[in-house]
C-alpha cells in the first residue's frame, strides 16, 4: 500500500465510512477512517495523510473546530462534507482554509472527482490513482517566476514571496486562484470562469466559494483588504487583477 495517496475520512457514520473506503480503495487510494477528532489525531500521528475528508457534524468536536486545528499545524488539504442546505457551514469552512466542500447526500463518483481535483491542485499526489488518459489534460507546468506589484510567485516551488522578501503560505486553492489571475492580468474573470479554472465546476445559484477564496487571498496580498488595489471587484462581472505581470525563468 505504500506510495498510494493516503486519504482520511472523518465521519461518525460507519456505513458512510465503509462505503467511501471501499469505493476509493478500489480506485487505487489508501484510505483510513476516524469517527471523531481523537481518532483523527491518532491516524495523523501514525502516518502521513495526503487529504482529509471531514464531516462538519461530529460528536464532541465539530468539523469546523477540527479544520481550524488542522490549519494551525498542517497544510494537508481538506474537503468538507456538509448538510445540503448549510451554506453557513460551507462559507465558514472555506474561510477556515478548507479546499472544497461536498453537500450530503453525495455520489461516490462526485467525491472521487473532488478528491482528484484537490490532490492535483495541492500537488500532494505523487501517484495518480485509477489513471485514465484525458484529451484535455494540461501539460506539466514548467517552473517560472511570475512577478506583480513587487510580489513573486514561483510556480516550480509553488511559493509566494512578498515585496519585503517574506514567504507567504498559500493553500492549494489560494495558489490556483492566484495563478489564474496571473495568467490573465487586467482581464475581468467571472465567478464561473474562476470556478471552472480552479475547481473544474460551474457555480450553483448560491455558490459563494470563489468570493470566500478571493477574500482569503486578499487578506494575504492586499495592504488593505477592505479597499483592494490588486484584486478588484467588477460589479456584475467578477474580479480582475489590476496589475501588470512579468514572467521569467528562475
Amino acid at each position: 500500500m505504500t506510495g498510494l495517496p493516503h486519504l482520511l475520512i472523518v465521519d461518525d457514520d460507519p456505513d458512510i465510512c465503509q462505503l467511501v473506503r471501499q469505493f476509493l480503495e478500489a480506485r487505487g487510494f489508501r484510505v483510513s477512517s476516524a469517527a471523531n477528532g481523537q481518532e483523527m489525531r491518532q491516524v495523523l500521528a501514525a502516518s502521513p495523510v495526503d487529504l482529509v475528508i471531514l464531516d462538519v457534524m461530529l460528536p464532541d468536536e465539530d468539523g469546523l473546530s477540527l479544520c481550524r486545528e488542522l490549519r494551525s499545524t498542517s497544510p494537508v488539504p481538506v474537503i468538507f462534507l456538509t448538510a445540503v442546505n448549510s451554506e453557513t457551514d460551507r462559507v465558514v469552512g472555506l474561510e477556515l482554509g478548507a479546499d472544497d466542500y461536498l453537500p450530503k447526500p453525495f455520489s461516490a463518483r462526485e467525491l472521487l472527482a473532488r478528491v482528484r481535483a484537490v490532490l492535483r491542485r495541492s500537488g500532494e499526489a505523487h501517484h495518480q490513482a485509477e489513471t485514465e488518459p484525458r484529451e484535455d489534460a494540461e501539460p506539466p507546468r514548467r517552473g517560472r517566476l511570475m512577478s506583480f506589484s513587487g510580489w513573486t510567485l514561483d510556480t516550480g516551488r509553488r511559493t509566494l514571496t512578498s515585496p519585503d522578501g517574506v514567504l507567504v503560505e498559500l493553500s492549494g486553492g489560494e495558489y490556483e486562484l492566484l495563478f489564474v489571475f496571473l495568467k490573465n492580468p487586467q482581464m475581468v474573470l467571472s465567478r464561473d470562469q474562476l470556478l471552472d479554472e480552479t475547481q473544474g465546476r460551474m457555480a450553483g445559484p448560491f455558490d459563494r466559494s470563489i468570493d470566500v477564496q478571493v477574500g482569503r487571498l486578499r487578506r494575504k496580498i492586499e495592504p488593505d483588504p477592505r479597499s483592494p488595489e490588486l484584486i478588484k471587484t467588477v460589479r456584475g462581472g467578477g474580479y480582475v487583477l489590476a496589475s501588470e505581470v512579468g514572467v521569467s525563468q528562475p
